[in-house]
């Protein structure tokens, strides 16, 4: 049941980046005919498209990675697939932990001494053992959730950094001088607006 899953999900990200991909090419031949730049005396603008943000963080929500993907930034993908797999690996291997010692536990009350860790555990002690898998169970959880958000959050702010203007306009430069008169140097910042 597990394989089907794995090869559900396998085709399904390979039919969207499939999908990307066509959808990369259409834009390019659509950029031949019409440009996505503004012309003006020598100043070339991006054209913003003010839905990228939303969409990249949309598809982040659906799949995560999918907004990074959307956004050109297939580096991250491998990131944040192992940052919540690895929140979903701590998540079952507690999970799994907490449920061995509360079966134990259960076992006991019903007067069996059969269980595995007879002789090795106390009563006490197996309650004890469940509140800590199950706190780390919770904090296991948590963090999954978050570093989801952070994904989220990522491929949102990733795509609204991707129109923010960087040209020769605007920029703000570090300079040093030396000045010969006075046998000094000056460090400063210079900062340059061009309309």
């Amino acid at each position: 049941m597990t394989n089907k899953c794995f090869y559900t999900l396998v085709f399904c990200l390979f039919s969207v980046c499939l999908s990307f991909s066509q959808q990369e090419k259409d834009s390019t031949s659509i950029a031949k005919d019409k440009s996505p730049f503004i012309i003006s005396d020598t100043l070339i603008k991006k054209e913003i498209d003010p839905l990228r943000p939303s969409k990249a963080a949309f598809y982040s929500a659906i799949l995560p990675g999918l907004g990074q993907a959307y956004n050109k930034r297939y580096w991250k993908i491998p990131i944040v697939w192992g940052a919540i797999g690895t929140g979903i690996y701590f998540y079952t291997r507690n999970d799994k932990q907490f449920d061995r010692y509360r079966d134990a536990y259960k076992r006991r009350l019903a007067g069996y001494t059969d269980d595995e860790f007879y002789g090795l555990i106390s009563d006490d002690g197996l309650i004890r053992a469940q509140e800590q898998f199950r706190r780390n169970k919770e904090m296991s959880a948590l963090i999954t959730l978050g570093l989801y958000a952070l994904n989220i959050l990522d491929a949102n702010i990733d795509a609204h950094l991707l129109q923010f203007n960087v040209d020769e306009n605007l920029s703000l430069s570090p300079h040093y001088q030396y000045n010969e008169l006075e046998n000094s140097s000056d460090l400063g910042l210079t900062l340059n607006f061009k309309f």
